[in-house]
């Protein structure tokens, strides 16, 4: 493999100063060793060694360029918005300018036509591929935090539905906020009342809207990219939960409470009701048998009487 340029223009000093050697060695100097070496690798420079690496076409160093650019700007997107979870909502604009570089790199080719291909220069010119796994690595958390779930068919946008959920999940936290500061600052954990009654309309809608976004999602609704919702939804909804019950101590009042007593209680009497019933069977059962006895022993007596009468 060729040495890189910049080896190639360290190394021409050198080789000037072994030139200017020899030529020392032939008479007498009359300019200093430095400054001809310098003048001496310039001109080396200018006039091209053999084996140099050729630059990039124009073309092809431009979209490496912007490529480069939208990398560093999704890269600071994501670390800012890594707590609590944005990606989603906020990067999406930097993942869909980066997919379209990095397809206008694999699809370009140069415009000469003794230039490499874009692609090849690019994607695959050498063992460690760094363009190529950039582009993986953004693609598999994006796919990991399952974006595409809250996002329109074409991703340029949120769904309506995830719009809806944010937009309840913003009244939620604004609730709890609204009800802390009318209570004042120091509130013993089981002093949250207010929040728990002011609020708690506001969170069974949000909790309602997440439990059918789950549903619709399993069922192939909106997306059929994964059996999750996106992170930014996921985590709104368990920063909520654990604000509503653990730091609130709040409840929501079961709706199937009187389906499940009833079961309940079938279940817990069904063994009363089969020992209740077999007991009577049985007994039943004896009448009958012990009934011929009684006839029969009816019949010796008057049998007896009449003997003796």
């Amino acid at each position: 493999m060729a040495p890189p340029r910049s080896a190639c223009r360290a190394l021409l000093p050198a080789l000037a100063l072994a030139l200017l050697g020899l030529a020392a060695a032939a008479g007498p100097r009359q300019t200093p060793p430095l400054e001809l070496a310098q003048e001496l690798a310039e001109e080396l420079w200018s006039a091209g060694l053999p084996g140099d690496l050729p630059e990039l076409e124009p073309e092809c160093r431009s979209l490496l360029g912007a490529f480069a650019e939208g990398s560093a700007a999704l890269t600071g997107c994501l670390g800012r918005r890594a707590r609590p979870v944005r990606l989603c909502q906020g990067c999406h604009g930097h993942y869909r300018r980066l997919l379209a570089q990095y397809g206008s790199i694999a699809r370009a080719v140069g415009n000469s036509s003794e230039s490499h291909n874009c692609a090849k220069s690019i994607l695959t010119s050498d063992r460690l591929q760094i363009v190529v796994t950039l582009s993986e690595f953004f693609n598999e958390t994006w796919e990991a935090a399952n974006c595409a779930n809250c996002l329109k068919n074409n991703s340029e946008g949120l769904s309506n539905s995830t719009e809806e959920f944010l937009d309840l999940f913003n009244k939620s936290l604004t609730c709890f906020e609204h009800n802390l500061q009318g209570q004042g600052i120091d509130l013993s954990p089981n002093n949250y009342t207010e929040v728990c009654k002011n609020c708690n309309e506001t969170y069974t809608k949000l909790n309602d809207l997440y439990n059918h976004l789950q549903r619709m999602n399993r069922q192939g609704g909106e997306s059929a990219h994964s059996a999750h919702l996106c992170i930014d939804v996921e985590d709104a909804m368990n920063i909520t939960r654990k604000l509503w019950s653990r730091t609130f101590n709040c409840s929501l009042p079961c709706s199937d409470t009187v389906p499940v007593i009833a079961v309940s209680s079938f279940i817990l009497f069904l063994p009363i009701v089969f020992y209740l019933s077999s007991f009577l069977h049985s007994k039943q059962k004896k009448r009958i048998l012990i009934l011929p006895k009684r006839i029969q022993s009816n019949a010796n007596l008057v049998n007896i009487q009449e003997k003796y009468s």
